[in-house]
Protein backbone atom coordinates (compact mmCIF):
# COMPACT_ATOMS: atom_id res chain seq x y z
CA UNK A 1 0.00 0.00 0.00
CA UNK A 2 3.07 2.75 0.69
CA UNK A 3 4.35 1.72 -2.27
CA UNK A 4 1.76 2.09 -4.11
CA UNK A 5 0.86 5.91 -2.70
CA UNK A 6 4.37 6.80 -3.28
CA UNK A 7 3.96 5.51 -6.90
CA UNK A 8 0.66 7.76 -7.07
CA UNK A 9 2.43 10.93 -5.92
CA UNK A 10 5.61 10.30 -8.11
CA UNK A 11 3.63 10.12 -11.25
CA UNK A 12 1.34 12.81 -10.04
CA UNK A 13 4.62 14.92 -10.25
CA UNK A 14 4.94 13.98 -13.87
CA UNK A 15 3.43 16.89 -16.26
CA UNK A 16 0.71 15.42 -18.54
CA UNK A 17 -1.13 17.47 -21.20
CA UNK A 18 -4.78 17.46 -19.50
CA UNK A 19 -6.29 15.51 -22.34
CA UNK A 20 -3.68 12.57 -22.47
CA UNK A 21 -3.96 12.47 -18.40
CA UNK A 22 -7.57 12.53 -19.46
CA UNK A 23 -7.61 9.47 -21.81
CA UNK A 24 -5.04 7.76 -19.77
CA UNK A 25 -7.63 7.67 -16.63
CA UNK A 26 -10.43 6.25 -19.34
CA UNK A 27 -8.52 3.90 -20.80
CA UNK A 28 -7.25 2.53 -17.39
CA UNK A 29 -10.79 2.93 -16.06
CA UNK A 30 -12.15 0.60 -18.82
CA UNK A 31 -9.76 -1.81 -18.37
CA UNK A 32 -9.99 -1.78 -14.47
CA UNK A 33 -14.00 -1.74 -14.42
CA UNK A 34 -13.99 -4.55 -17.33
CA UNK A 35 -11.91 -6.85 -14.82
CA UNK A 36 -13.62 -5.64 -11.22
CA UNK A 37 -17.04 -4.53 -12.17
CA UNK A 38 -19.02 -1.25 -11.60
CA UNK A 39 -18.38 -1.50 -8.00
CA UNK A 40 -14.83 -1.20 -7.89
CA UNK A 41 -13.47 1.48 -5.81
CA UNK A 42 -11.70 4.59 -7.35
CA UNK A 43 -9.09 4.76 -4.99
CA UNK A 44 -8.10 1.21 -7.09
CA UNK A 45 -8.64 2.68 -10.74
CA UNK A 46 -6.10 5.83 -9.32
CA UNK A 47 -3.55 3.13 -8.02
CA UNK A 48 -3.83 1.20 -11.45
CA UNK A 49 -3.68 4.27 -13.39
CA UNK A 50 -0.57 5.30 -11.48
CA UNK A 51 -1.78 8.71 -9.80
CA UNK A 52 -3.64 9.40 -6.39
CA UNK A 53 -7.56 9.73 -6.15
CA UNK A 54 -7.39 13.31 -5.48
CA UNK A 55 -6.23 13.86 -9.27
CA UNK A 56 -8.75 11.36 -10.70
CA UNK A 57 -11.73 13.37 -8.95
CA UNK A 58 -9.95 16.77 -10.57
CA UNK A 59 -10.74 15.21 -13.66
CA UNK A 60 -13.44 13.41 -13.01
CA UNK A 61 -15.82 15.05 -9.59
CA UNK A 62 -17.92 11.86 -9.59
CA UNK A 63 -17.70 8.36 -10.32
CA UNK A 64 -21.18 8.19 -12.29
CA UNK A 65 -19.04 11.18 -14.11
CA UNK A 66 -16.48 8.62 -15.01
CA UNK A 67 -18.61 5.82 -15.87
CA UNK A 68 -20.64 7.91 -18.29
CA UNK A 69 -17.59 8.72 -20.07
CA UNK A 70 -16.48 5.18 -19.81
CA UNK A 71 -19.44 4.08 -21.54
CA UNK A 72 -19.57 6.86 -24.25
CA UNK A 73 -15.52 5.91 -25.03
CA UNK A 74 -15.51 1.87 -24.91
CA UNK A 75 -18.88 1.13 -25.19
CA UNK A 76 -20.17 3.07 -27.92
CA UNK A 77 -16.84 4.01 -29.29
CA UNK A 78 -16.15 1.18 -31.24
CA UNK A 79 -19.54 1.18 -33.10
CA UNK A 80 -19.47 2.13 -36.30
CA UNK A 81 -21.91 4.47 -38.07
CA UNK A 82 -21.84 2.89 -41.46
CA UNK A 83 -22.41 -0.23 -40.56
CA UNK A 84 -26.48 1.10 -40.80
CA UNK A 85 -25.82 2.27 -44.24
CA UNK A 86 -23.78 -1.35 -44.95
CA UNK A 87 -26.77 -3.21 -43.90
CA UNK A 88 -29.14 -1.22 -46.35
CA UNK A 89 -27.44 -1.52 -49.64
CA UNK A 90 -29.51 -3.47 -51.52
CA UNK A 91 -26.54 -3.90 -54.60
CA UNK A 92 -25.40 -6.72 -52.79
CA UNK A 93 -27.30 -9.89 -51.81
CA UNK A 94 -28.70 -9.58 -47.54
CA UNK A 95 -26.55 -12.90 -46.45
CA UNK A 96 -22.90 -11.13 -47.72
CA UNK A 97 -24.31 -8.42 -46.14
CA UNK A 98 -24.78 -9.71 -42.66
CA UNK A 99 -22.33 -12.13 -43.05
CA UNK A 100 -19.76 -9.38 -43.28
CA UNK A 101 -21.64 -7.07 -40.76
CA UNK A 102 -21.14 -9.72 -37.93
CA UNK A 103 -17.53 -10.96 -38.85
CA UNK A 104 -16.64 -6.96 -38.26
CA UNK A 105 -18.93 -6.32 -35.52
CA UNK A 106 -17.33 -9.76 -33.94
CA UNK A 107 -13.78 -7.95 -34.60
CA UNK A 108 -14.87 -4.69 -33.25
CA UNK A 109 -16.66 -5.00 -30.49
CA UNK A 110 -17.32 -8.57 -29.33
CA UNK A 111 -13.75 -8.68 -27.46
CA UNK A 112 -13.25 -9.25 -24.08
CA UNK A 113 -13.47 -6.20 -22.35
CA UNK A 114 -16.13 -4.93 -24.21
CA UNK A 115 -18.53 -8.21 -23.55
CA UNK A 116 -17.26 -8.03 -19.45
CA UNK A 117 -17.95 -4.16 -19.45
CA UNK A 118 -21.72 -4.71 -20.85
CA UNK A 119 -22.38 -7.91 -18.50
CA UNK A 120 -21.25 -5.73 -15.45
CA UNK A 121 -23.40 -2.59 -16.26
CA UNK A 122 -26.17 -5.25 -16.80
CA UNK A 123 -25.89 -6.28 -12.92
CA UNK A 124 -25.50 -3.30 -11.36
CA UNK A 125 -28.62 -1.99 -13.39
CA UNK A 126 -26.99 1.23 -14.85
CA UNK A 127 -27.77 2.80 -17.80
CA UNK A 128 -25.05 1.56 -20.33
CA UNK A 129 -26.33 -1.84 -21.18
CA UNK A 130 -30.15 -0.16 -21.95
CA UNK A 131 -29.22 2.65 -23.48
CA UNK A 132 -26.68 1.06 -26.03
CA UNK A 133 -29.51 -1.29 -27.27
CA UNK A 134 -32.05 0.99 -27.36
CA UNK A 135 -29.94 3.23 -29.44
CA UNK A 136 -27.85 1.10 -31.45
CA UNK A 137 -29.18 -2.53 -31.45
CA UNK A 138 -32.84 -1.97 -31.87
CA UNK A 139 -32.32 0.13 -35.32
CA UNK A 140 -29.92 -2.85 -36.72
CA UNK A 141 -32.30 -5.25 -36.08
CA UNK A 142 -35.31 -2.85 -37.90
CA UNK A 143 -32.92 -2.50 -40.36
CA UNK A 144 -32.24 -6.50 -40.67
CA UNK A 145 -35.44 -7.77 -40.65
CA UNK A 146 -36.55 -5.04 -43.03
CA UNK A 147 -34.34 -5.98 -45.66
CA UNK A 148 -34.94 -9.84 -44.86
CA UNK A 149 -38.83 -9.03 -45.85
CA UNK A 150 -37.47 -6.95 -48.82
CA UNK A 151 -35.38 -9.90 -50.26
CA UNK A 152 -37.89 -12.42 -49.09
CA UNK A 153 -41.01 -10.62 -50.43
CA UNK A 154 -43.23 -10.96 -47.17
CA UNK A 155 -44.60 -8.29 -44.96
CA UNK A 156 -43.40 -7.67 -41.66
CA UNK A 157 -45.41 -6.72 -38.57
CA UNK A 158 -45.93 -3.18 -37.56
CA UNK A 159 -45.36 -3.81 -34.23
CA UNK A 160 -41.13 -3.13 -34.11
CA UNK A 161 -41.37 -5.13 -30.64
CA UNK A 162 -42.19 -7.99 -32.65
CA UNK A 163 -39.17 -6.96 -35.18
CA UNK A 164 -37.13 -6.22 -32.50
CA UNK A 165 -37.75 -10.20 -31.04
CA UNK A 166 -37.14 -11.14 -34.94
CA UNK A 167 -33.86 -9.44 -34.78
CA UNK A 168 -32.55 -10.98 -31.30
CA UNK A 169 -32.84 -14.32 -32.98
CA UNK A 170 -29.91 -13.88 -35.17
CA UNK A 171 -28.02 -11.34 -32.36
CA UNK A 172 -28.85 -13.30 -29.25
CA UNK A 173 -27.72 -16.52 -30.84
CA UNK A 174 -23.90 -15.02 -32.14
CA UNK A 175 -23.44 -12.86 -28.59
CA UNK A 176 -23.88 -16.02 -26.76
CA UNK A 177 -21.40 -17.51 -28.70
CA UNK A 178 -19.01 -14.46 -28.29
CA UNK A 179 -20.01 -14.57 -24.32
CA UNK A 180 -19.51 -18.51 -24.00
CA UNK A 181 -15.87 -17.54 -25.72
CA UNK A 182 -14.89 -14.58 -23.88
CA UNK A 183 -16.59 -15.01 -20.54
CA UNK A 184 -17.07 -18.88 -20.19
CA UNK A 185 -13.82 -19.61 -21.50
CA UNK A 186 -15.54 -22.38 -23.04
CA UNK A 187 -13.85 -24.26 -25.70
CA UNK A 188 -14.68 -23.42 -29.38
CA UNK A 189 -13.75 -25.66 -32.02
CA UNK A 190 -15.57 -24.15 -34.75
CA UNK A 191 -14.10 -21.05 -36.50
CA UNK A 192 -15.70 -18.36 -36.11
CA UNK A 193 -16.33 -17.45 -38.85
CA UNK A 194 -18.35 -20.48 -40.02
CA UNK A 195 -20.74 -19.60 -36.83
CA UNK A 196 -21.13 -16.43 -38.07
CA UNK A 197 -22.43 -18.15 -41.36
CA UNK A 198 -24.81 -21.00 -39.83
CA UNK A 199 -26.37 -18.55 -37.54
CA UNK A 200 -27.18 -16.16 -40.61
CA UNK A 201 -28.03 -18.86 -42.88
CA UNK A 202 -30.57 -20.21 -40.19
CA UNK A 203 -31.80 -16.51 -39.61
CA UNK A 204 -33.01 -16.40 -43.59
CA UNK A 205 -33.91 -19.78 -43.77
CA UNK A 206 -36.25 -19.49 -41.06
CA UNK A 207 -37.18 -15.94 -41.41
CA UNK A 208 -40.81 -16.33 -43.47
CA UNK A 209 -42.11 -18.91 -40.87
CA UNK A 210 -40.63 -16.02 -37.99
CA UNK A 211 -42.72 -13.66 -39.13
CA UNK A 212 -46.07 -16.34 -39.67
CA UNK A 213 -44.99 -17.19 -35.74
CA UNK A 214 -45.25 -12.85 -35.20
CA UNK A 215 -48.57 -12.84 -36.69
Amino acid sequence: MARAAANARESDRVRMHPEDRRRQILEHAAEYFAEHGLTGQTRGLAAACGISQRLLYRYFPTKEALIDEVYRLAILGPFKAVWFAELSDRNIPLEIRLIRFYTDYFATIFSRKWLRLFMHASLVGVDMAPNYTSSMLLQLFEIMVGEAAHEQGVAIPANKNLQHVIGWTLHGALSHYAIRRHLYDFPQPVPEDQVVAIQVAQFLGGFRSAVMAAG
